[in-house]
């Protein structure tokens, strides 16, 4: 204290060293995004917003860092206490590092995926295993150039260690290997809508390490374990793209003419699909004779195509309105008999 009240400049010198260091940082930061920018924008890329989020504010803080180095070496701090220093700033740059690599590493798998393959986001799952494993790299990287410990051993241990965890939480491993499956097997994407063997349907809305959501038609959520959801058999109705083809069961009294019926059911199906947008007229709407004569009844099966599952219930009420309306304009009778009834199913696969 008797030195610093002495001779000020112990203090100013290394104070304004890291001031000088910090605001140096900030404007190559400021330099560096700005670049960045407009590289997106030449480029019309859209990572810049991802790499300038996750930069933010780890430049600040290596910028401090930088400056506490700078600082201290340039400082009368004793020997004995400035040994420690540089290997502390080493251990917070290399934490920060790692921190921010893992940031960047699930902010680039959660951007890639977004738009590779068809692909509407990916999956929890995989940005946490991304993020997961760049902590691990980072965290032997510390170990072995600032501590100088030796790997093997630790990697030794870990893995004895590893068997026996393995042992204790099968379970829990059994859910994390599978949903790691069903994320990068691309048979089961965040957004598709799919319905299991056992009955539960709905829009995948995320796959973590335990388990899988669902979203249902009526916004409830369904938990599946994600071992489950991969010994299940399901449908996966965006698959092999989301256009899919729905069908309505039409009928009118027995004594209709059949030909007469059917041109109409056709004629009004080709009317709407120029209409509706979701319904598609490639391929064209087709009427069948299906099943048939039942129990003094015509029965009529209208099959056409949508974009995708979400719009099959419009596609449907639209065409009803417009057959009942012409069947009644026409004074054909609509006739289903009891004993049909069952046949008539919401599903898209009628």
């Amino acid at each position: 204290m008797h030195q610093m009240m002495n001779d000020p400049f112990v203090v100013a010198i290394p104070l304004a060293l890291l001031i000088a260091t910090v605001l140096a940082g900030l404007l190559v930061r400021n330099v560096v995004f700005r670049a960045i920018r407009g590289w997106a924008k030449n480029s019309d890329s859209q990572l810049d917003g991802p790499i300038i989020r996750t930069l933010r504010g780890p430049i600040l803080l290596w910028s401090v860092i930088l400056g506490l180095h700078v600082a201290t070496q340039n400082s009368e701090i004793p020997a004995r206490y400035l040994n420690y220093i540089p290997r502390t700033l080493s251990v917070l740059w290399g934490l920060s590092l790692t921190i921010a690599a893992s940031q960047l590493a699930g902010s680039m798998v959660r951007f890639y995926g977004r738009d590779a393959g068809g692909v509407r986001s990916v999956t929890s799952l995989s940005q946490k295993l991304a993020q997961f494993s760049i902590l691990i790299v980072g965290v032997l990287w510390l170990l072995k150039e600032v501590f100088d410990v030796s790997l093997t051993p630790v990697l030794t241990t870990l893995g004895v260690g590893g068997l026996a965890v393995a042992l204790a939480l099968q379970d829990t491993l059994s859910n994390l290997f599978a949903g790691f499956y069903v994320s990068v097997s691309g048979l089961v994407r965040i957004g598709d809508y799919i319905r299991l063997n056992s009955g539960e349907e709905g829009y995948i809305a995320d796959i973590n390490w335990r388990c899988t959501t669902m979203r249902t038609r009526f916004n409830n959520l369904v938990v599946i374990p994600n071992n489950k959801l991969g010994q299940a058999i399901y449908t996966n109705y965006f698959l092999p793209d989301g256009r899919m083809v729905a069908s309505i069961l039409f009928g009118v009294d027995g004594a209709c003419d059949v030909e007469q019926v059917e041109k109409l059911l056709t004629e009004e199906t080709l009317a709407c699909a120029a209409e509706v947008q979701s319904l598609l007229s490639d391929p064209p709407p087709s009427v069948r004779f299906n099943p048939g004569p039942w129990s003094g009844a015509l029965i009529f099966q209208v099959v056409f195509s949508v974009n995708q599952f979400a719009d099959v219930p419009v596609a449907k009420s639209e065409i009803r309105k417009r057959v009942f309306k012409r069947l009644r304009q026409e004074g054909i009778v609509v006739s289903f008999p009891a004993s049909a009834t069952p046949t008539l199913s919401e599903h898209p696969s009628d």
